[in-house]
């Protein structure tokens, strides 16, 4: 079997796939629709496109496939992995990328694609990093534990965003990019981690 399916298929590339596309047509259904930011701190009257957060979906239901039922095989390999890894993310922020644009079918503007792709880059690195910080199960933890406090916390009293919401801003903000690229890139170059107690565990 060629190695890149066996590995996409050993890692629940295509479930995870079908379930970010689920993701997506939600997306595209509410196209139009936007998220209201709470007044948690200040009375702010805020919003933005739901297919603007979206990838913050994407990025967690993807991160389920950095996860390895062969850990500690992949661990002691002959061939090294950092290659396909290194492609698995890759292909994974094409794949976001892409379900980004699904909801344009609809009407998206294409700022909001645009800040949308940045959101998907951006989270997805951080579901890498998650991975290599706290283990293959737990990708999900930056992502989500990045945008609560963006929701609650994220827009100022001049109802702006505070300048580290970076995936709230508009896609034509230059420090948004230049942080969703850092993300994306210290999870390219960051080696896979050494198999955990946990990963041993349900081999």
């Amino acid at each position: 079997m060629n190695p890149v399916l066996a590995l996409a298929r050993s890692r629940n590339v295509p479930r995870a796939a079908a379930g970010a596309l689920l993701v997506a047509l939600a997306a595209t259904v509410f196209t139009g629709a936007r998220l209201d930011f709470p007044d948690f701190r200040y009375l702010v009257d805020f919003s933005v496109p739901i297919a603007a957060v979206a990838p913050v979906a994407y990025a967690v239901v993807l991160g389920t496939t950095l996860h390895s039922p062969m850990a500690l095989l992949e661990h002691t390999a002959a061939q090294p992995l950092e290659a396909y890894r290194r492609a698995h993310l890759c292909a994974l922020t094409l794949l976001a990328v892409a379900l980004s644009a699904l909801p344009m079918a609809a009407g998206l503007p294409p700022e909001v694609f645009a800040a949308s792709a940045r959101n998907a880059a951006g989270y997805l690195g951080l579901a890498v990093i998650s991975a290599r910080l706290f283990g293959s199960g737990l990708a999900w933890l930056l992502p989500l534990g990045t945008f609560g406090p963006t929701l609650l916390l994220g827009v100022g009293e001049d109802n702006t965003p505070e300048w580290w919401a970076w995936s709230i801003e508009n896609a034509a903000t230059p420090s948004a990019l230049v942080i969703a690229a850092v993300l994306w890139l210290t999870a390219l170059v960051l080696p896979g981690a050494p198999p955990r107690a946990d990963d041993r565990a349900e081999e």
